[in-house]
């Protein structure tokens, strides 16, 4: 979309999203509602009478979800690849709420244009910090690091992760009124990039990076306030403004001293200081111990992991009264330890406890703040947030305390005052962030037990944890002697009993909340029109097993016949490498089941299955390398979804990929493999060669996933309860070698 007058050779903007769904799901989600924003985006453009000064791209590309593959291909053969200067990836994660920056870059440009233009601002510079550790991946790899350098947004549907990647991804599940704030972001952002001078295609990117000595901000800092408006500073403006709160620490005791003519020891003012930053980490620390210790503590009392899975208030309940205690332990021993500074002097000990508290507490984020910039992080602000909010909550604190002494209601409304836009920040990101981790549980794999069981849980508990260190740490300096009382000490405990007792009524899955389960109808297959064997197999990808599925789907267990005293002792584990056609997701997955049956049906609905054959002779070379010349039919399988190679041997070069090999990867602990995916159905036999560096075999396993259920698995999918989500599908496997 541009003017009547671009040329092919304008840097244009790329706006991008993928109209494949996952396997099994609807996609109205992910990414259903990024297609419906894009278009609408289009039509606005279209009908509002703007014409961009510089030509807009809308790349609708499908196979994403087969590892970016429709990306990689436009990157790698289209025309206009090398004239985008700048993209905006949209993607969802969930069916809805605000759509956060969760990567941005290389340079700050993009997340600067972001915190300028966006109508419903929402990103977090410390999102880039995490989501290379989460189990994920989005077009944004492609564009920006892989097969280019282009700057560029990841902007993502967080929210309502429950349905994502699952059959419940429907148009009745996305939450009204988010595809409309994406539609305004969307439409805001591209007036703005198309407006930038710094939009540049390929060429002139790397002529101005080559002659141009501007500093390149790789890390800016950036976040909104609850949506409101975006905070945005720079990488070298970080390093100064989150360095100052450890000088002002530093310098504090020698500025006391100096205001009390020496009657007070600066040596000893820190040490009081000290002492109260390491009570106030203890604190910290205490208060994401406790709700550990209480998760382990009550699955060892209940049959049931994760009940706060699908009531997500229930895993506040349970974790934050046990928080609050950790968190004012330090606080009710403090009194046990004397002050380094002579209580006799000009000010009170009442007085000098509370300056000690509130300034190692002060220290303590002071210090966490530098920790990250030293790091390399960008998650700083917040501390840094909370710092500044203590600095400015210190000076009212102590003007009221003038007037009222200083464990008085009034002195801690004072303090409190000036705290209140940090701690409502606190509330708001800590509470996005439990939230999501929440609904990412479901789905964030199996790990063996004894360990997996609890991982869940732990992690759950820690978080909550760690946001009520965020969001009530800043307060206890001052106010922790209101909430350390005995009474208050009690009611705490109370309500950590209660739940303890309440959450074992809860089950963990819902509709709206499902179990995801894995069912593979495994065929291994030979010559084309050979079934060797047949297996239905299982796997989850929570720490509930497949017991807790047949404990509460007798349905299920009946047709499996699997007994009430089913243990995975006595049960046939399901290898890893059934799972080939899922690779590298069945890495997710731990004690999967399988249960033979029968293949009869199997043969009269297919008349050929999916083989691999030579179609050319041997090419030997004179070093002694050799080309395997191969041809993959797919047989007379209807859906099919991805076929999957997994070869060994001694590989040295195929006819995929430019010729280049990927890293090997090792099943299991067998031998190292090279795997190549190849996307969908075609008319035509996929043909392809192999390079062997000697005259070792090669071994080819192929395994094709069909969309399509057959015979017995269509009923057994069917006695599923709701509240489960079945991916299922039919796996060819056959071997091979050459």
């Amino acid at each position: 979309m541009s003017s009547a007058d671009s040329l092919d050779t304008d840097p244009s903007l790329l706006l991008n999203g993928h109209f494949d769904s996952p396997l099994g799901s609807p996609g109205a989600g992910d990414c259903g509602s990024c297609v419906a924003s894009m278009l609408e985006v289009a039509r606005l453009t279209v009908d509002s009478g703007w014409v961009p000064p510089r030509p807009i791209v809308f790349l609708f590309n499908g196979a994403e979800e087969l590892f970016m593959l429709g990306s990689h291909g436009f990157m790698k053969t289209h025309k206009w690849h090398d004239t985008v200067g700048a993209f905006i990836n949209v993607e969802a994660s969930g069916t809805g709420g605000l759509d956060l920056v969760c990567q941005s870059g290389p340079g700050s440009w993009p997340s600067h244009v972001y915190a300028q233009s966006a109508v419903y601002p929402m990103a977090h510079s410390a999102a880039q910090d995490v989501f290379p550790v989460i189990p994920g991946d989005t077009d944004y790899r492609i564009f920006s690091q892989d097969y280019g350098n282009i700057p560029g947004l990841d902007i993502i549907f967080l929210l309502d992760g429950y349905f994502y990647h699952t059959s419940y991804d429907t148009m009745e599940r996305l939450l009204p009124g988010s595809i409309q704030a994406r539609g305004e972001n969307l439409f805001s952002l591209i007036k703005a990039f198309t407006n930038s001078s710094k939009l540049q295609n390929t060429h002139d990117r790397e002529s101005f990076a080559t002659t141009s000595n501007e500093y390149t901000d790789e890390r800016a800092i950036f976040f909104d306030y609850l949506t409101w408006f975006m905070i945005f500073y720079s990488k070298r403006v970080a390093v100064v403004l989150h360095s100052i709160p450890v000088a002002i620490f530093l310098s504090v005791p020698f500025i006391l001293c100096f205001l009390y003519s020496g009657l007070r020891s600066w040596f000893a003012i820190f040490c009081d200081f000290t002492r109260g930053m390491m009570f106030h980490f203890a604190g910290i620390i205490l208060a994401i111990i406790f709700p550990i210790l209480f998760s382990i503590l009550r699955l060892l009392f209940s049959g049931r992991a994760m009940s706060w899975f699908a009531h997500p208030y229930l895993a506040f309940m349970m974790f934050v009264p046990c928080s609050l205690v950790g968190l004012l332990t330090p606080t009710i021993v403090w009194s046990c330890f004397p002050l380094s500074q002579d209580v006799s002097g000009p000010k009170s000990r009442e007085a000098l406890s509370n300056e000690a508290r509130f300034w190692g507490a002060f220290g303590f984020y002071a210090i966490l703040t530098l920790a990250y910039l030293v790091a390399g992080l960008s998650g700083g602000f917040l501390t840094f947030f909370v710092s500044a909010s203590m600095l400015a909550a210190w000076p009212s604190f102590c003007f009221s305390v003038k007037y009222f002494r200083c464990h008085s209601l009034r002195s801690t409304v004072f303090y409190l005052i000036p705290l209140i836009p940090c701690l409502t920040y606190c509330v708001y990101f800590g509470g996005f962030l439990a939230q999501f981790l929440i609904e990412k549980m479901g789905m964030m794999g199996a790990v063996p037990p004894p360990y997996g069981y609890f991982l869940p849980d732990i992690i759950v508990a820690a978080i909550i944890g760690v946001v009520m260190g965020w969001c009530v740490g800043p307060v206890i300096p001052i106010c922790g002697h209101w909430l350390a009382r005995s009474s208050i000490f009690q009611l705490l405990l109370h309500l950590t009993v209660l739940a303890l007792a309440l959450s074992s009524q809860f089950f963990p899955y819902s509709t709206d909340a499902p179990k995801r389960v894995v069912f593979q109808h495994t065929f291994l297959t030979a010559d084309g029109n050979q079934v060797v064997d047949s297996s239905y197999d299982f796997s989850v990808v929570d720490s509930n097993s497949l017991a807790f599925v047949f404990k509460y789907a007798p349905e299920v267990a009946d047709e499996l016949h699997v007994s009430s005293a089913f243990s995975f002792e006595a049960a046939t584990l399901s290898r890893r490498e059934t799972w080939m056609a899922l690779f590298p997701v069945s890495f997710l997955f731990s004690r999967s089941l399988k249960f033979p049956t029968l293949s009869d049906g199997i043969l009269k609905q297919y008349k050929c299955f999916p083989h691999l054959s030579v179609y050319k002779q041997h090419i030997i070379s004179s070093k002694g390398s050799r080309r395997v010349h191969l041809e993959l039919s797919l047989g007379s399988l209807e859906e099919v979804w991805v076929a999957v190679l997994n070869i060994t041997g001694p590989l040295s070069s195929w006819s995929f990929a430019d010729n280049v090999l990927p890293a090997p990867e090792t099943l299991d602990g067998g031998p190292p493999s090279h795997i190549c995916r190849l996307s969908g159905a075609s008319h035509e036999n996929w043909t392809f060669w192999l390079e062997a560096s000697s005259s070792e075999d090669l071994r080819v396993e192929v395994a094709v996933l069909d969309q399509k259920l057959v015979g017995g698995a269509k009923k057994l999918k069917s006695l599923f309860p709701d509240w489960v989500d079945v991916t299922a599908y039919s796996s060819f496997i056959s071997s091979y070698v050459f």
